[in-house]
């Protein structure tokens, strides 16, 4: 399993890779996997404001549906629109093709509540 040491991780699960103001957006591969295959995502539309924390969208999976929480607060300034047709590369490549948004981060300090990578595995004991 695969956890990037370039990410900060939420405990909810989610990853953000910070490019300069922005942070892309997307589940770990952790997550996809305890989900099951991804059937179809609700995500929101560019121009939405995000709270740290706050559910931003659903992703529906064969086993379930769950809530996407912010990693970070911002403006979503791109969606991953391959996932409309595509939501199975959430599962192929959490990390890749299967981001989901792209925030402008209004406080880039939030960060520093996330966790790193050695945090992250040994919340999901890895």
């Amino acid at each position: 399993m695969e956890f990037p040491a370039n990410l900060k991780y939420t405990k909810d699960h989610e990853w953000i890779r910070v490019e300069g103001d922005t942070g892309v957006v997307g589940i770990t591969e952790y997550a996809q996997g305890e989900l099951g295959d991804v059937v179809f995502l609700e995500l929101p539309s560019v121009g939405t404001k995000l709270q740290q924390g706050k559910q931003f969208g659903t992703i529906e999976a064969v086993k379930t549906v769950s809530d996407l929480y912010a990693p970070v607060s911002g403006e979503i300034i791109e969606v991953n629109e391959a996932l409309k047709n595509s939501p199975e590369l959430v599962n192929k490549e959490p990390y890749g093709g299967g981001w989901m948004v792209k925030i402008k981060i209004e406080n880039k300090s939030e960060l520093d509540s996330l966790l790193d990578v050695a945090k992250y595995q040994e919340m999901v004991g890895h």
